[in-house]
């Protein structure tokens, strides 16, 4: 779907406080926390399955957009394909219910951030790495087209990870399923990220979906293996030339038998591309190759429709149930849901120094008072052209212009260590990241005085300089 949220955060070790602060809210069985990504029509939340404790992610869309928009076949499409697909490489839908205004898609929680991530924190993924994630996506793919599904806007920062480093494809809202595929047996919709998307699929001729998302995976596996786009260039129409003609670079540290492979993947003629089953018999792609096991069991598809039915009688209806409260001061966070926020148990990923790396949430220290602190931000904010909404201890921040990808939100929250520290987050909720990331670091030159760094005096009550930490 057009929205980008989706299911991936930080680490999960140890519970997430869900709805503290300024009340709860009750869907159905689930107890509704803080918004991990935010879209043009939907927004995902950490949730907690309150009858079991599980946590689980919540894909909320607004009924009334999803209808002027004309999306319900793309929502139903979602869904179908979501629930047709049981398998440990691809992100897991458990139901999906519906309130008179809202539809929410509970999800599998994938804790372990995006492929995309890994690829801008380190640059580029050393060879067997990167062969042990191509492994995991074409597992996912294969088994997605053995079930007439094909994905269509592969790339990176729709692959996530979990707590153990398992990946998972998501975001099949440009998916294909059986009933699209024409007389010819060709697709014909032209959709997908230009730099990952197949020559023959800008052709506008009619395409195989599975070739055409194996070519994507094959971009894919350049881009983890170089740290950068095979097919790059300002110009779409100069950039489709080079996408047509399969005119790309190797870098020099590739090893032979990738370099074949990838040539053979990014082969611009269908016909002669590699297929799935020829990959999986090739040596490189071979090596330390260990099968997914699964079951096989289907989800039910039942309730995709009733999602839309207006009936009360529904057993999909759900009433959201707000209690609403205003707290004297942030929600405090103990040491389980702190290092629930780090990778693994490294509580120094927490407070990274480093301004190179591309996240989408950073956090810093302080040691002044929380109004103080929110006040310091909606200031800094607004110079940079950022309008703010406050809601007790949260902000949610907007630029006034459009990027890349649609306006940057930025969404802010406080939280108590202890009595006199706070720790502040931002996350990214919609926009581009690279552009978060060129807005926090303006943004951080406004709050060095509020800021606290661990090579500060511990006496100092917060009045050291220093620049914020990413």
């Amino acid at each position: 779907m057009a929205s980008k949220a989706n299911a991936g955060v930080g680490s999960n070790i140890g519970r997430p406080s869900v709805g503290s602060g300024s009340g709860t809210t009750r869907v159905g069985k689930y107890e509704l926390g803080r918004t991990l990504g935010r879209g043009t029509f939907a927004k995902v939340k950490l949730a907690k399955n309150v009858e079991t404790g599980d946590n689980v992610a919540i894909k909320v869309l607004d009924k009334k957009k999803v209808l002027q928009h004309k999306m319900v076949g793309q929502i139903k499409r979602e869904i179908s394909t979501m629930k047709l697909i049981r398998h440990p490489n691809v992100i897991r839908i458990f139901e999906v219910m519906a309130s008179k205004t809202k539809i929410y898609i509970v999800m599998e929680l994938v804790t372990g951030g995006e492929l995309f991530d890994k690829i801008a924190a380190r640059g580029k993924l050393k060879e067997d790495e990167a062969r042990k994630y191509f492994q995991q996506l074409i597992d996912g793919i294969d088994y997605c087209h053995s079930r007439g599904v094909y994905h269509r806007d592969l790339k990176p920062e729709n692959l996530l990870l979990d707590a153990h480093d398992v990946l998972k494809v998501s975001d099949f809202g440009l998916s294909a399923l059986p009933q699209q595929v024409r007389e010819d047996g060709l697709l014909h919709t032209t959709c997908g990220t230009p730099n990952y998307v197949a020559p023959e699929v800008i052709n506008n001729k009619g395409y195989d979906g599975a070739k055409a998302d194996l070519w994507s995976c094959g971009v894919i596996l350049f881009v983890i293996m170089a740290g950068w786009l095979p097919f790059e260039e300002p110009d779409l129409a100069v950039m489709y030339k080079k996408i047509a003609k399969a005119d790309f670079a190797l870098p020099l540290w590739f090893s032979a038998r990738a370099k074949k492979l990838i040539i053979r993947i990014l082969d611009p003629n269908p016909s002669t591309r590699i297929t799935i089953a020829e990959l999986r018999e090739n040596e490189w792609f071979k090596k330390g190759y260990k099968p997914p096991t699964f079951g096989q069991e289907d989800g039910p598809l039942d309730d995709i429709d009733a999602i839309f039915n207006e009936s009360m009688d529904s057993p999909n209806f759900v009433v959201e149930k707000q209690e609403e409260q205003s707290p004297a001061s942030p929600a405090s966070m103990n040491a389980f849901e702190l290092i629930s926020k780090s990778q693994g148990l490294n509580l120094g990923a927490l407070f990274e120094r480093h301004m190179g790396i591309v996240k989408r949430e950073t956090r810093f220290t302080s040691k002044r008072p929380a109004n103080e602190i929110i006040s310091k931000i909606e200031q800094a904010a607004a110079h940079l052209g950022f309008g703010a909404k406050k809601k007790n201890f949260k902000m949610k921040l907007q630029g006034d212009k459009p990027g890349r990808k649609g306006y940057l939100s930025v969404a802010t929250e406080i939280f108590e260590l202890a009595p006199q520290l706070h720790m502040v987050e931002l996350r990214k909720t919609g926009g581009d990241t690279l552009e978060f990331h060129k807005f926090y670091k303006e943004l951080s030159i406004g709050l060095k005085d509020i800021v606290w760094t661990t090579d500060e005096p511990a006496s100092d009550s917060g009045k050291g300089k220093g620049k914020a930490s990413c």
